[in-house]
């Protein structure tokens, strides 16, 4: 995430042995969310209930530093309900520079006039293009034709860049606005990743197959039956990847390639991922339908060389009564084997509030991408 601030000299006597700074926080924006204050003082966390600060009345909330917290100069946070895709912005939705307190002072008073609402609003001038590859590229694989999208960065077409690279399951509710359940904006989210110089990368939204979508993401046999899950994966894999990579500026390494979606389409991308770790080094798997197979097993993956893997886990708990235990279980499963301890870095997130639907996975989506794509890159606060 990118820094914004000014650059103030750090004096080591001005580490204070004062204590009792107080914060006070007015906003004219103001909703049920907690706020937090988000700082060099606690490493930049979003959701630090020791940083949590006190609704006095509406739009008016306070902070006092314990007692027995050294704090230390120049004093640089921002203001967040909870995370950065909920952070403080200006009244005209543009990031805000960090605040900075240069220098002991018992009360400080600021002001907030606009927040972020799952990373809106976004920069229309950062949408990314949206480009139709083609209404009927053909799978032969399974006998059939798809539509498929390419999301390219804003900028593409001035720039000689290449670009990490997602294949997205499920494309008709990824940026539709029509889309009879709601969508994942994720053209919105990309820009504002853009925006903020988080990073940037191609998605490749690939339409399901209407009433056979169930058949083409089930893999093997499953408590849905015998499903096309293999060849579909083998669609992607040999036929369209390719086919990305030669007309498309991408980098083609493992390393920045990845494999995504909800639902079954979380379950055909985890096998996509471990079927073919030599392609996709990236998962991004909201809410599995792993009740499909109860004792799902990865004997087949022994005859696979491992290789290191990132793989961003995301359950609601108000999806069903299973959907944590079984995320959870499959996490543990993965990790049993000595040598994918070694090899996978999983993200398991929680959100004990969220439903099976586009909604809450549009939240996390540019949390998955941050993760998975970008973390490498030095830690910076928005």
């Amino acid at each position: 995430m990118i820094k914004d601030y000014m650059v103030l000299p750090t004096d080591d006597k001005d580490t204070a042995e004062k204590k009792g700074l107080t914060l006070i926080l007015t906003t004219e924006e103001d909703d049920d969310r907690p706020v937090f204050i988000s700082g060099n003082f606690n490493n930049w966390l979003t959701q630090d209930n020791e940083f949590q600060m006190k609704k006095l009345e509406d739009g008016k909330y306070s902070y006092v530093f314990p007692s027995d917290f050294e704090i230390s100069f120049p004093l640089e946070y921002k203001f967040t309900k909870g995370d950065w895709s909920e952070v403080e912005i200006d009244r005209y939705g543009n990031k805000t520079l960090n605040r900075i307190i240069p220098e002991y002072k018992e009360h400080h008073e600021a002001h907030v006039p606009r927040w972020r609402k799952n990373w809106l609003p976004f920069q229309a001038e950062h949408l990314p293009k949206i480009h139709l590859i083609s209404e009927e590229f053909e799978i032969p694989q399974l006998n059939k034709t798809r539509k498929i999208w390419a999301l390219l960065p804003h900028d593409y077409d001035t720039s000689e860049e290449c670009y990490p690279v997602l294949y997205l399951q499920d494309a008709q509710n990824l940026f539709n606005e029509n889309a009879a359940y709601g969508n994942w904006q994720i053209d919105k989210k990309l820009a504002v990743m853009s925006y903020y110089g988080i990073g940037k990368l191609i998605v490749i939204a690939i339409e399901h197959a209407e009433k056979d979508r169930v058949i083409e993401y089930n893999v093997g046999n499953t408590l849905l039956g015998k499903g096309q899950g293999k060849k579909y994966i083998r669609f992607v894999t040999d036929t369209l990847k390719p086919f990305v990579d030669k007309n498309f500026r991408t980098k083609p390494q493992r390393e920045f390639t990845g494999i995504g979606g909800s639902s079954m389409g979380g379950l055909v991308s985890i096998f996509s991922g471990l079927m073919y770790p030599e392609v996709y080094g990236k998962l991004m798997i909201f809410s599995p339908s792993l009740w499909v197979l109860p004792k799902i097993k990865f004997s087949f993956l022994d005859i696979y060389e491992p290789m290191d893997t990132k793989i961003y886990l995301y359950a609601g708990g108000d999806e069903s009564e299973t959907m944590i235990k079984h995320v959870k279980k499959f996490k543990k499963k993965l990790l049993k084997q000595e040598v994918n301890k070694e090899k996978m870095k999983i993200n398991l997130s929680i959100n004990e509030k969220g439903k099976h639907n586009e909604s809450f996975w549009s939240d996390e989506f540019p949390k998955a991408m941050e993760w998975l794509f970008f973390k490498d890159k030095e830690e910076k606060s928005l």
